[in-house]
């Protein structure tokens, strides 16, 4: 009669170097969540309530937080409709310029933002700018330009973000759909993107966030011109520019409100989408 054997287990060494492994990467973990947690907390050794409400009595910022929810909603909107439909070609199909597209998506992470709003006011000041600014729109030093540097600020980000989406969502679904005779836009219409859907929308909402935040692009092209291009992020640079700490610690806490909403909105979003795989 054959003889069952019990489980191996590693030796008491092989087990602690396994836990002194676990706990080095937990405290790693731990250490990012200080940094950033340190950095949150100091703000309220300067916090005053006054200050706040005061803030938020004052047209000039009540003007910002519109200005910076309506032009982050509407670079968001434009990046993901680029996004979607580029996102879905990276992650199904194979064409020439593929890792091109794939390694430009890089490209406003490796610039700072600085530098993508002088490329932008650069762009602008050639002949086939210029003549864009007289015929078409004005974007430099206007509500057009915010939206611009936004849009070009987060529209990499949205693709990597649109394009993870999609890698989640099997193939072969589509190829069943295109054996029954769906066409390939309506395998996309009908079944890719209802799958991706709720990774689509936590990837819109943290693309909204990071535009909302966008500060260098932004400050380059449409300038700093108080209840007209003066965004939330821009307010809180001229808040501290005058030395005023409490009214600009007040403006980073309504930041961080906006801001840590959505992302507790795309988390919520990703963790019930992970529920329902």
């Amino acid at each position: 009669m054959a003889s069952t054997s019990s489980p191996r287990t590693g030796c008491p060494s092989e087990l602690a170097r396994g836990m002194g492994f676990r706990r080095f990467t937990v405290v790693c973990a731990l250490a990012v969540l200080a940094v950033y947690a340190l950095l949150i907390l100091s703000l309220f050794y300067f916090f005053d309530g006054a200050a706040i409400l005061t803030a938020l009595a004052s047209k000039r910022v009540l003007f910002s937080i519109q200005l910076s929810l309506v032009a982050a909603t509407i670079a968001a909107g434009l990046a993901l409709a680029v996004s979607v439909p580029a996102a879905y070609a990276l992650s199904r199909y194979e064409f020439r310029g593929r890792q091109a597209v794939d390694a430009i998506l890089e490209f406003p992470l490796i610039v700072s933002p600085a530098a993508l709003g002088a490329i932008i006011l650069i762009f602008f000041s050639n002949p086939v700018g210029t003549w864009v600014q007289e015929h078409v729109l004005q974007f430099v030093f206007a509500f057009a330009g915010i939206v611009l540097a936004q849009f070009i600020a987060v529209l990499g980000v949205a693709v990597r973000f649109m394009k993870s989406a999609f890698d989640q969502v099997p193939r072969r679904y589509e190829m069943v759909a295109r054996a029954l005779g769906a066409s390939p836009s309506r395998a996309f219409f009908t079944i890719s993107l209802p799958l991706a859907r709720r990774g689509l929308l936590a990837s819109g909402v943290l693309t909204w966030a990071k535009a909302l935040g966008e500060f260098g692009a932004t400050i380059m092209v449409a300038g700093t011109m108080a209840m007209r291009t003066e965004t939330l992020p821009i307010a809180i640079y001229m808040r501290l520019s005058t030395a005023d700490i409490k009214g600009t610690v007040a403006l980073i806490l309504v930041l961080l409100t906006l801001g840590l909403s959505a992302l507790y909105v795309a988390k919520f979003l990703f963790r019930d989408r992970r529920a329902r795989a």
